[in-house]
């Protein structure tokens, strides 16, 4: 297992410095991470920095909360596209899951999903405020939305776990028929919890603590 190409080295705490993100780039270059995470305000110096090389420049939109306008979260995706992002994570309405506004999530998924075009789109569906029967109906949702991976978590949630082996096996098992990825973040420190969340169906981990894992 080439654990590298899992992971998605990520950076988006809202004090971190230009330094720190130099440091994550670099980290990225040397070990040939799958790819980077970076709020949208850095994917042009991202995409400059990695130009040379395979790793990915992910970024976030309607993050972390996912309450803005879906309108807001397509255009912060087209922008940040136009600056070199090859990869789309949004946060859904975790409040219209909540409310059983199925119509409002998918409307929210395929709104951003159509900004995208070709560059693949993943759902953070923020598992630890969601129960196992929400956590299966937004991966249906984001299965009839089309696209491309269901996320688990922001790792801002204050006290939660993120990502957790038995939420992947759910999510893998509402999937399992479908294209749709699942990408493991939140709370990802160690190696051994690393490859239980692959070996559980995750195909990506977001995390910070890349290096370490290595």
């Amino acid at each position: 297992m080439r654990l590298e190409q899992y992971i998605e080295h990520t950076l988006l705490k809202q004090d971190a410095t230009e330094q720190e993100l130099i440091k994550l780039l670099e980290e990225a270059k040397e070990h040939n991470f799958k790819g980077v995470c970076v709020n949208s305000a850095n994917v042009k110096q991202a995409k400059e920095y990695l130009k040379d090389t395979n790793v990915k420049v992910v970024t976030v939109v309607g993050f972390p909360l996912g309450a803005c306008l879906s309108e807001v979260k397509a255009f912060e995706a087209q922008k940040a596209i136009e600056y070199g992002a090859d990869e789309i994570d949004m946060v859904i309405s975790v409040q219209s899951i909540k409310d059983k506004n199925y119509t409002y999530t998918k409307n929210d998924i395929e709104t951003v999903k159509k900004a995208c075009g070709n560059i693949p789109l993943k759902v953070i569906i923020e598992t630890d405020l969601l129960t196992k029967e929400e956590i299966v109906k937004a991966c249906e949702i984001i299965k009839e939305a089309k696209a491309d991976f269901a996320k688990t978590s922001t790792g801002f949630v204050k006290n939660g776990i993120g990502a957790k082996v038995e939420d992947i096996k759910l999510m893998y098992e509402t999937l399992k028929d479908s294209n749709v990825k699942i990408k493991a973040s939140g709370g990802i420190k160690t190696k051994e919890q690393a490859i239980a969340l692959i070996n559980a169906g995750a195909s990506r981990l977001g995390t910070s603590s890349g290096v370490k894992l290595l």
